[in-house]
């Protein structure tokens, strides 16, 4: 029977299209039945590393490869299931690939970076060079690593910025939260002060930190004094250091600071700040003319 130019649809002329939509749904509950799986599946293989392990850098790596590999499977379930549900609605695979082909090698250089990006990540995770939870120097970029996935890496810097740099700019790894660190304190004193005083005051100071309840326990060795660093216009410049746990060197040396402050006022060991000097001139007949310094302001006021 037709109707204006419409014939109307039976039973028959419905069962293709409801067949799609099934397949479509039991393809859906598939792909996020796998997805629970993968999650399940990381989570059992981060819970028996982690039994193998109660170090804490171990502990961090756990941490990477487990997200690392639940991202990799979500991406790969993912595109599964989109070429899949393409083929119930009867879009052929194969030119979308050929089609996908010939953009990619339009957009070449964005296709070659996308792949830089994931080798660059992929040797980033294997070669255990930066966990998440490191604090690291990449790319120009200093921060917390707070996720890293085999396209980028996320940073958190002091100030709270994030930074998302993709793994293929990741040519040189800096990491200053691997198994120890050290605290490198360089102490100023003015040119007139007795050295080996000043030498004796900074262990001192260093032994009493290391006896700290709370200071004490991050860091790992005594005082390393190196000695005079560098003879400054203004001040000799001694340089010292603590060997102590991962993301503690900050600490500790604001604390070494704060103590030689302390320690330096009253043993009246002078730490140079800049100092003006005043000359009134000399006259070609090598004369120089009085230079008169008034302290009393009511006196200048007259």
């Amino acid at each position: 029977m037709v109707i204006h130019g419409l014939r109307s649809f039976s039973i028959n002329d419905w069962t293709p299209i409801l067949e799609s939509l099934v397949h479509i749904v039991l393809i859906l509950i598939f792909s996020f039945i796998l997805l629970r799986l993968s999650k399940k599946f990381t989570e059992l293989v981060g819970r028996y590393l982690r039994s193998k392990t109660d170090e804490a850098e171990g502990l961090k790596r756990v941490e990477t490869i487990t997200r690392v590999m639940r991202y990799s499977f979500s991406v790969l379930v993912s595109i599964v299931t989109g070429m899949l549900v393409l083929g119930e609605l009867g879009i052929s695979v194969a030119p979308v690939l050929a089609t996908a082909g010939v953009i990619g090698v339009a957009l070449g250089f964005s296709a070659q970076n996308l792949v830089k990006d994931f080798l660059n990540g992929f040797f980033l995770v294997l070669e255990n060079q930066v966990r998440r939870g490191d604090i690291v120097e990449v790319a120009g970029k200093s921060g917390l690593v707070e996720e890293i996935t085999l396209r980028y890496i996320q940073l958190r810097d002091y100030d709270g910025n994030v930074h998302f740099i993709p793994n293929g700019q990741v040519t040189t790894v800096t990491n200053m939260s691997r198994g120890f660190a050290y605290s490198v304190i360089d102490i100023p004193v003015a040119y007139r002060e007795n050295i080996d005083e000043v030498f004796k005051s900074l262990l001192q100071i260093g032994t009493e930190l290391r006896k700290d309840s709370i200071i004490g326990a991050k860091i790992l060795e005594d005082l390393e004094l190196a000695g005079i660093d560098k003879l400054a216009d203004s001040a000799v410049i001694v340089r010292c250091r603590f060997k102590v746990v991962p993301l503690e060197q900050w600490v500790v040396r604001r604390e070494f600071y704060r103590r030689v402050k302390i320690h330096f006022d009253e043993e009246r060991i002078e730490i140079p700040y800049p100092h003006l000097t005043v000359y009134a001139g000399v006259s070609k007949q090598g004369e120089s003319s009085a230079f008169v310094v008034n302290s009393n302001h009511k006196a200048a006021e007259g």
